[in-house]
């Protein structure tokens, strides 16, 4: 008996618990809205605190929490007095009421205090009491004994309190002023229950585990429609007077007409996929309907979250010396519960991280002739199964120069590959650990972790962030996930034999493309995709597949791609075959694969089959680190009659190239220009032009172009080598048709053999 009864002591602690911390949040929210001057109805306001710390007084006393108990009963007689216009509520009277809800957060995770904060307690009471004019401060509200604070209302008993084997709990126990106990808002158990988000979770986790039946019905009856397309087809070629044997009893055999078997046979077919289809539909239906009602218990909106956000900057502001408030748009939409709290660190650390960096001292605002107080915007949008999260600030803006810098000084990047980076490749090297601006650590910032946990834990979510800044406008943080964890939509391709599924929401585009439309500039393969050159990569070769067919033209003339992008970066990624978009079920490695490469889990298709489902973020890093394959297969071994013209107007540099192309086994002329360039194309053939690009008469676009122009010559492979290496000459070079564009600084030779190699 005494054990059934603690343990239903424990069930009913921990049901306050989460009771208690929604109370408390709410007067927390509504103390630092008053506190602002921007709550709506300041008496509302107060009854509102007053009616919460009232609930919570009688759900402590339930649990016998003495503690609570008597710092409730003060905290409510200083909400009575600000209800009846006895006193105002001061700054130093809400700094006392945050730092007692605080302390009773504290009391609340931590269960009975202990002896050692008893003197805590009875300082905030006596303190508490002070703030009300006319009222003695108690000399001690807390005693070593349980008291009880309202004797109107003793403590329940022990033995009167509850019978676990005859008695019903209301699970939203709450004390009311004028009727004693009741259960809820509305004194009605049925409208509100309180359940355990464990249990929900492994609810919802039986539900989705439902999408693997849909799957293998939806391939059912693709298999069926098969199969009733072939016989028809049969049917077809079968229309002449044909018969076949077969037993008909036990006792003998006899004929049965082609006649009478065809249309039999057919007219089951075709009921049994009537049927089939009608059941795939039905359980389709339901099992959508299910799960999306099992994704609403677990939905919580964005306010949910957004209440701790007016009380982080308050107390971030005063620490930092700075004027700053903060704005919120879209709380009312609703996200699975897991990635809500999956989002918690990372808008903090954004938060603090716009009032650290951000955000300039009043003074420095007033010399921009901006207003004292900062702006933070906290906004939430909901498009196509994604949430759309920005966290904007009206502050300095930041300095990429210094981003930049700091990555080099933590060597995330080399001094030589900092020149090819355009300013939104620099702003994503915010997000390695150990990069940051501030020069001095303080517990705000300064040690280069708070944006690098952000770009995890949205990876890990497989969201994306970025982020723009304009100097002294202020910058602003895009982060973007999906709605939900565990199903979405995924692309399935095929590389070789095995096939893999790309996230729906990192692909922006699948295309197939002609191989003459594949270009190679600085020995990567590239596509132009709406104006714009990305790099084109094989699939197999990031991921390491040993298979010789992922090497192989896989459509004839044509290649197949899908364009994939994650924060700012894009990249086409050549496949075998990409077999379509469908609806699946995310399964975890499980806990001995806690972190693979490229990998962010698996799922299982209607065929049984099991089919990784790739990590995008981790394949853009993985492709970049490669050096990816061009066209098809290896570099030939050069031919002795294969004839390369050099164009270089450096007499230093035009005999280093071509000492090295010769010694390949090429015949080499070189000149100086570009019009003796289209001088020697006139007067020879010619398999390949290697030219520099900054030349006296005519450069190597102007060349590249004439080349181009000329029906004789259009098909010759152009090679520009220069040492120009902005992205827009890069795209001018591919403008005017060059063939592949080397840069100098990553010049070697065996790069330009082996681009010639594949050219001629």
């Amino acid at each position: 008996m005494v054990t059934r009864d603690a343990e239903f002591l424990e069930r009913l602690l921990a049901m306050f618990k989460v009771e208690a911390r929604e109370h408390l949040g709410v007067i927390s929210a509504e103390l630092t809205k008053m506190e602002k001057g921007v709550a709506d109805n300041p008496p509302e306001s107060i009854e509102i605190m007053y009616r919460e710390v009232h609930s919570l007084k009688g759900a402590a006393r339930s649990v016998n929490l003495a503690d609570i108990v008597s710092l409730c009963q003060a905290v409510e007689s200083v909400f009575s007095a600000l209800k009846n216009g006895r006193m105002s509520l001061s700054p130093q009277a809400s700094d006392l009421l945050l730092q007692t809800v605080d302390f009773c957060f504290r009391l609340v995770d931590g269960g009975k205090s202990p002896a050692t904060e008893r003197t805590v307690i009875n300082d905030l009471i006596h303190r508490l009491d002070g703030l009300i004019p006319g009222q003695e401060p108690a000399a001690s509200a807390v005693a070593d004994k349980r008291v009880a604070v309202d004797s109107a209302d003793p403590p329940i008993a022990e033995t009167e309190r509850v019978d676990p084997r005859n008695q019903t709990i209301a699970p939203d126990v709450a004390e009311s002023p004028d009727q004693g106990v009741v259960s809820g808002p509305a004194a009605s158990v049925t409208e509100t229950v309180r359940i355990s988000t464990a249990a929900l979770d492994a609810l919802l986790l039986q539900a989705e585990e439902m999408i693997a039946v849909k799957i293998a019905t939806t391939q059912r009856m693709g298999e069926l429609r098969d199969l009733k397309h072939r016989f028809d087809s049969w049917k077809k070629e079968r229309q002449r007077d044909l018969s076949f044997a077969t037993p008909r009893t036990r006792a003998g055999s006899g004929q049965i007409s082609t006649e009478y078997f065809i249309p039999s046979f057919g007219a089951r077919l075709t009921a049994l996929v009537r049927a089939a289809e009608d059941d795939h539909r039905a359980s389709a239906s339901l099992i959508d309907t299910l799960l999306d009602d099992m994704k609403k218990t677990l939905m919580l909106p964005f306010s949910s979250m957004f209440e701790m956000f007016p009380r982080l900057v308050r107390d971030l502001v005063r620490t930092a010396g700075k004027k700053a408030e903060v704005t919120t748009d879209g709380g009312d939409i609703e996200v699975d519960r897991r990635i809500l709290q999956e989002l918690k660190d990372p808008l903090v650390h954004l938060v603090r991280n716009c009032l650290d960096h951000g955000i300039e001292s009043p003074a420095e605002r007033e010399k921009k002739n901006k207003p004292a107080h900062g702006t933070i915007r906290i906004e939430v949008a909901s498009h196509d199964g994604k949430i759309e999260i920005t966290v904007a600030d009206d502050g300095r803006g930041i300095d990429i120069a210094q981003i930049v810098s700091a990555a080099v000084k933590q060597a995330k990047i080399s001094p030589e590959a900092v020149a090819a980076l355009d300013d939104r490749e620099a702003l994503q090297l915010m997000f390695q650990s150990g990069v940051t601006t501030s020069p001095l650590i303080t517990d705000l910032s300064g040690r280069g972790l708070g944006l690098a946990i952000v770009g995890e834990k949205v990876e890990k979510l497989n969201g994306t962030v970025s982020v723009h800044t304009r100097r002294d406008e202020g910058t602003t943080f895009r982060l973007v996930v999906p709605l939900t964890l565990a199903t979405f939509r995924g692309v399935l391709v095929r590389v070789a034999e095995q096939l893999f599924v790309l996230p729906a929401t990192n692909v922006e585009r699948v295309a197939r493309s002609r191989w003459e439309e594949v270009q190679t500039v600085e020995n990567r393969e590239t596509l132009v995709v709406d104006g714009r050159p990305i790099a084109m990569v094989r699939l197999g070769d990031v991921l390491e597949l040993k298979v010789a067919a992922a090497r192989q033209p896989v459509d004839g003339p044509f290649v197949q791609v899908a364009v994939v992008g994650a924060a700012e970066k894009r990249m086409a990624f050549m496949v075998d075959e990409i077999l379509g978009e469908q609806e699946v079920l995310v399964k975890p490695l499980g806990r001995q694969l806690p972190r693979v490469r490229n990998i962010m889990g698996a799922t299982v298709i209607g065929n049984g089959r099991v089919v990784p489902l790739l990590n995008v973020p981790d394949l853009l890093k993985t492709a970049v680190k490669k050096v990816p394959s061009i066209i098809a297969g290896s570099a030939e071994a050069p031919v002795q009659s294969s004839s390369v013209l050099v164009v270089e107007d450096s007499i230093t540099a035009r005999m280093l190239m071509k000492n090295i192309i010769e010694s390949a086994g090429y015949e080499v002329q070189a000149v100086v220009d570009g019009v003796e360039a289209i001088a020697a194309l006139r007067s020879r053939e010619f398999d390949i032009v290697v030219s520099d690009v900054e030349m006296p008469r005519m450069d190597g676009f102007d060349l590249t172009a004439r080349i181009r122009s000329d029906k004789k010559l259009a098909d010759l492979p152009v090679v520009l080598v220069t040492a120009l290496e902005s992205r827009e000459d890069r795209e001018r070079g591919i403008d005017v048709g060059a063939s592949a564009y080397i840069v100098k600084s990553s010049f070697d030779q065996s790069n330009l053999l082996e681009v010639i190699g594949r050219l001629v």
